[in-house]
């Protein structure tokens, strides 16, 4: 099948049956019909996956890892950073989450069910709360002549609730940080289009930060004859969690004017001991409310109220706590008259105030990021709701602004412009914190500038807070490196003040040693659970003390990993060359002369070239290497390069003269012991699989494009005739030789054209590792190879799969993914920088693309919305 022909993206809307588009829906973006059902079903990975020959050679592993499993659930009640035992199944549901970045988050599916949930910090609540709901109530005349919740389920609760919305008459489509539900109500020629948006703008560091969404209904009458509508937004007071019903919780209506508007709403306090917050749904207009409610039962009251006159009692008084076993919920609703042939639209917003909090060893208490404009009572609901409901329509023109240059390139294709912004959902919905650096913080590591280290309080973490966000919602460790090198191209792109937050906090940690005894449990031998001068695999786990205590990963002994140090080096050139920050290369300087004098010691035949052994590099740490190889070896090379481009940069002439000569004896020893005159073999040892293809070889190559260099005497390191070559054989192979090239490119592929299946992770595809892969086509001018590469996993995961919204790590050919909700797909931006790049990019552009502002944004988004929106 050609993947042009769109085949699996007509089939999402095949059952729509209505020929309505919808007010003010994008061309562009995810759609799908409410009555799809995917035919693809897939199981996560389990043991019972894993070749025999695998299973034999990690037997200890295994029992390992089940008696630390035990012990932490069993006896620490305590939830594994890892669960092998418990992965998630997949729900097919899922779309774009709610709210600002992190101040926890609420996905909304793209059915309309409030579905996934992470207010406490890093950790998610998988749970559809049924009472959540839009309602919509058509009146002419005085008489209520439909009234209908805007729900395909039927429920066995609130049976006296008209359920059962028929999904062939309404769509759903996505364009983050927006979404739009088209509803066609049948019999009644009236189409209801319910925008939702969210504050995640570009460049944007105040805004952004803030817990709310607003809901945007427009009403489309296209009677001869007048309607007055009402659509109740119904909240309960809490998540579906078990603490819902532990009593205590209450609601309270609010009215708010301010700058000459007013808005009113309820307030929904959940007083939890740990973690307490209050959910607020509010409007403008006409709004009338019922402030409490059981969400049990038939609540046929609540339901005849509305459809008795369009209006509900709107009492005063706040509701009593609840008693424990009880649950409260809200309901909120605004009326509107909308003529005959005509149009009208009503607004909603939905706010959280969380806003200090704790990890799972409650050490500490943090301040999120929007605390710093709405305070730390937690009594901000109102005043946040009021600034969504009379601020989202500039947010919209911001947003428009980012997204127009690129959706309206005539040379990109459809399915990339919906993969580029929909996969950004992970910033917001990858359990992401976004907190305020508390006065008395030191990130240095006690080393402080004048002895190499950095400032205790450096000021872009001082302006900008602490920012964290999850491996996968599945893999629970903050700030994973070896993953964020793939997925930092968002954030360094849009959010860059972020990204080089990260980089100040892990090169404080650099200096940083625990010694602390701890088990490996691949080799199950003790080591320090953090040594000085390497690179942390992550800053901790959410159900214990991030920053406070790193490394929540303990499968290797973390001392060994020698990527993620060079991983550090070409970030931090990276983000220089992208932002010209010329204060943050002087600082992170010293620290990258640390990390890599400790690679030098990996380099032990002297002929400037690291070498492997065992499982040592991080990233893909289940498939053995020996000796140097393709993945590390190109990292180091790069890292390399990095290191004399700095050191010119920083005019340090001794320490550009000492890495040039091993850049020299390095490249000469990559090319003699791994290029076989098509690629680079995967590793040096000459074993049965060393030459196998791997799709991530030129890694280090993509950051030396992305990072300008690569040309000129930067092509030393890798000749630009042999990556190409390199490229087109992972194309050939790893790419059309794998599922017809339908499904990305496979991680490992023999040279006959079989898949690697020498290890769990050799046969797998990994979305964000073939994001790269494709910038690095683009960037060698192999565009439409790089287009093609990614159009595979995009339509397998969003078109096939189902996998909207929660992209994994991981997927096999057939039956099977890993790791659902995975950070590495933000690399996809990493393609958009390469395209950003290509020559005399701009002129294939529609007439229409305008400004100056809107080219600038597209070409240099680090540059173009000002960064001092602090």
């Amino acid at each position: 099948m050609d993947l042009n022909d769109s085949t699996s993206l007509a089939e999402l809307m095949s059952r729509y049956v209505s020929t309505e588009t919808g007010f003010g829906v994008p061309k562009d973006g995810w759609r799908i019909c409410l009555a799809h059902e995917f035919k693809e079903k897939r199981k996560p990975f389990q043991a019972k996956d894993v070749s025999l020959s695998n299973m034999i050679e990690h037997v200890s592993l295994g029992v390992r890892y089940l008696r630390w499993w035990y012990r932490k659930t069993q006896v620490e009640k305590k939830a594994p950073f890892i669960d092998m035992f418990r992965a998630l199944p997949l729900r097919q549901i899922y779309g774009a989450p709610l709210g600002g970045i992190g101040g926890g988050s609420i996905t909304r599916g793209w059915r309309g069910d409030f579905c996934r949930w992470q207010l406490n910090p890093g950790m998610y609540h998988y749970k559809t709360v049924i009472a959540n709901q839009f309602t919509v109530c058509l009146r002419r005349c005085g008489q209520t002549v439909y009234q209908q919740v805007l729900s395909t389920e039927r429920p066995p609760t609130l049976q006296g609730w008209n359920w059962g919305y028929c999904g062939e008459y309404a769509f759903y489509h996505a364009l983050y940080p927006r979404a739009w539900t088209v509803y066609h109500l049948p019999g009644q020629n009236v189409t209801l289009t319910c925008r939702q948006v969210s504050p995640v703008i570009p460049h944007d560091y105040k805004d952004s930060s803030l817990p709310v969404a607003v809901f945007v209904w427009d009403i489309e009458n296209k009677n001869d004859y007048a309607l007055d509508v009402s659509i109740m937004f119904t909240m309960v007071n809490g998540s579906g969690h078990k603490d819902d019903k532990s009593g205590g919780h209450w609601n309270e209506p609010f009215h708010l004017e301010k700058d000459g508007e007013s808005v009113s709403g309820v307030l929904l306090h959940h007083q939890t001991p740990v973690n307490p917050y209050t959910l607020c749904i509010a409007a403008r207009e006409k709004v009338i409310h019922q402030t409490a409610f059981s969400p049990k039962g038939t609540c046929s009251a609540l339901w005849s109220d509305l459809m008795t006159d369009g209006q509900l009692d709107s009492p005063k008084d706040s509701s009593p706590p609840t008693q424990k076993g009880e649950e409260v919920a809200a309901a909120l609703a605004v009326s509107c008259s909308v003529p005959a042939n005509s149009h009208n639209s009503v607004e909603f917003s939905l706010a959280w105030d969380m806003p200090k909090i704790t990890f799972g060893s409650r050490e500490r208490i943090y301040e999120r990021r929007y605390t710093r404009y709405y305070g730390t009572k937690g009594d901000a609901a109102p005043s946040l709701s009021h600034y969504a409901l009379t601020h989202y329509s500039k947010w919209e023109e911001s947003i428009d602004e980012w997204q127009r240059p690129i959706l309206q390139d005539g040379s990109l294709p459809a399915w990339y412009k919906s993969a580029l912004f929909n996969e950004l959902y992970f910033v917001v919905d990858g359990g992401t914190v976004w907190v305020e650096l508390p006065e008395d913080a030191d990130i240095s590591g006690g080393l402080r500038p004048e002895d190499g280290g950095l400032p205790a309080q450096p000021d872009v973490i001082k302006d900008y807070g602490r920012f964290a966000y999850l491996e996968g919602q599945e893999y629970r460790m903050y700030n994973t490196y070896d993953v964020h090198f793939y997925a930092s191209f968002a954030l360094i792109m849009l959010w860059p003040k972020l990204a080089l937050s990260v980089q100040y906090d892990i090169a404080g940690s650099v200096v940083q040693h625990d010694p602390t005894e701890r088990l490996n449990l691949m080799n199950g031998r003790y080591s320090p659970v953090k040594t000085r001068g390497v690179v942390p695999h992550d800053i901790g786990d959410p159900d214990d003390e991030p920053w406070v205590r790193a490394n929540a990963y303990m499968i290797h002994d973390t001392a060994d990993w020698k990527d993620l140090n060079l991983k550090f080096v070409l970030q931090v050139y990276r983000d220089y060359y992208l932002t010209q920050d010329e204060q943050y290369l002087k600082d992170m300087w010293p620290i990258c002369q640390t990390v890599m004098e400790m690679e030098l010691k990996f380099d032990k035949d002297g002929d400037g070239l690291i070498e492997n052994s065992g499982y040592a590099d991080q990233t893909y740490d289940g498939w053995k290497v020996t000796g140097p190889s393709a993945y590390c070896g190109g990292l180091w090379l790069a890292s390399v390069c990095m290191m004399c481009k700095m050191a010119r940069v920083l005019n340090c002439e001794s320490v550009y003269q000492r890495y040039r000569d091993i850049l020299e004896r390095g490249r000469a020893a990559f090319d003699k012991l791994l290029w076989n005159g098509k690629y680079y073999n995967y590793d040096s040892s000459g074993q049965s699989m060393s030459n196998s293809v791997m799709s991530d070889q030129c890694a280090g190559h993509w950051f030396l494009r992305a990072s300008g260099l690569g040309d000129d005497d930067y092509q030393v390191a890798f000749p630009k005739e042999k990556i190409c070559s390199a490229l087109k054989s992972v194309f050939d192979l790893n790419v059309m030789s794998f599922s017809d090239g339908q499904m990305g490119a496979v991680n490992g592929m023999r040279p006959e054209g079989v898949p690697d299946r020498s290890s769990v992770q050799s046969d797998e595809v990994w979305v964000g590792v073939v994001y790269g892969l494709a910038a690095t086509m683009i960037h060698e001018g192999m565009i439409e190879e790089g287009m093609r590469t990614a159009e595979g996993c995009y339509r397998a995961v969003w078109e096939r799969m189902g996998m909207a919204f929660q992209t994994p790590e991981a997927y096999c050919e057939k039956g099977i993914y890993r790791s659902l909700a995975y950070m590495r797909p933000l690399s996809i931006w990493a393609m958009q920088l390469a395209l950003n790049n290509r020559p005399n990019h701009g002129k294939t552009t529609d007439k229409d693309v305008g400004q100056d502002s809107a080219e600038a944004l597209y070409m240099f988004p680090w540059f173009a919305l000002s960064s001092q929106n602090m």
